[in-house]
């Protein structure tokens, strides 16, 4: 899924139709909901990982742009 989420994010950055990536991204994003639902449907009840807790560990790359890092954080 983040590989479709960088695929989106440089085609909006190019300036091109990002439509058909952004469009399976929600795909990917249902189906995520739909296996969450049935998991706590069969009795799962652990606090699932949050984006902001990934954010948060994820190494920031300042390589190539110190600053696009910083925001991005």
């Amino acid at each position: 899924m983040a590989d479709v989420e960088a695929s989106v994010r440089d085609l909006v950055e190019r300036g091109c139709d990002c439509t058909e990536r952004a469009l399976a991204q929600m795909d990917l994003r249902r189906k995520i909901n739909l296996l969450i639902g049935e998991w706590r449907a069969a009795g799962g009840s652990d606090v699932l990982p949050d984006v902001r807790d990934r954010v948060r560990v994820r190494p920031v790359k300042t390589v190539d742009n110190p600053v696009r890092a910083i925001r991005r954080r």
